[in-house]
């Protein structure tokens, strides 16, 4: 996470109230990442700050849900399989709740591909096949954050 100096709520692995972060003058875009797998959260956090991105991470739908209405963001990217609240419910709530998010799904599973497909159709702006490599990712974040 962001450390800007100051101590913020938890929300189980989602810090909340995170203020936003300018740089060279300009707001950073504000990231919300959502997988329950913490290697994939912490590896998509230091690609996406290291590229000048503030990041916010949730481990599951819930928990990305509530992080949304209260730090909003300009971009979710969310994992498709999840316990609680998988990616497509999750994109169906942020399309009724959050109609103007943009969002990018992303899936490793054998069936990745018709997934991320219905994702599509939901409303992913983009879908990532995982494994991907880091200009994949950069390149789905750029397109999506330009598009909106």
């Amino acid at each position: 996470m962001l450390d800007s100096g100051l101590d913020y709520p938890k929300l189980g692995s989602a810090t909340l109230a995170l203020p936003r972060e300018k740089h060279g003058g300009k707001p950073m875009p504000r990231i919300l990442v959502i997988d329950d797998d913490p290697e994939m959260r912490a590896m998509l956090e230091q690609t996406l700050q290291s590229a000048g991105h503030q990041v916010v991470l949730a481990a599951d739908g819930r928990q990305g849900l509530a992080q949304i209405a209260i730090t909003p963001a300009d971009l979710v990217i969310t994992d498709l399989y999840m316990p609680n609240k998988d990616g497509l419910e999750t994109i169906l709530e942020l399309r009724q709740r959050f109609p103007k998010v943009v969002i990018i799904a992303m899936s490793g599973r054998a069936v990745a591909a018709t997934m991320l497909s219905i994702a599509r159709q939901l409303g992913a702006i983009e879908i990532l096949l995982k494994p991907f490599v880091t200009n994949e990712l950069l390149r789905a974040v750029d397109h999506a954050l330009r598009g909106q």
